[in-house]
């Protein structure tokens, strides 16, 4: 399994509110089948991070547009493979 980072930019904040309760519990689907690592907001409003954990970035990918904020236009996103270490 691999770990992918996506952050996602504020498009519209309008349709992020209107759309953040979906989002969320779509990510709580995801995560309950192990495929998300860490989530989280940006403090300053601009976005946020998702640490997703999957075989492919396709696999990533569709993750990704399914997602209520990308479906409905709410933000956009980059995917970047992260080669996760744990400090020990």
């Amino acid at each position: 399994m691999k770990y992918f980072a996506v952050i996602t930019n504020m498009l519209d904040l309008e349709k992020n509110q209107k759309y953040r309760e979906e989002h969320l519990d779509y990510l709580k689907d995801l995560s309950k089948k192990d495929h998300v690592f860490a989530k989280g907001r940006f403090s300053d409003a601009s976005g946020g991070l998702v640490i997703y954990k999957a075989d492919t970035l396709d696999e990533v990918r569709l993750f990704v547009e399914n997602d209520p904020f990308i479906v409905q236009g709410a933000r956009t996103y980059e995917i970047r493979e992260w080669e996760m270490k744990l400090v020990e």
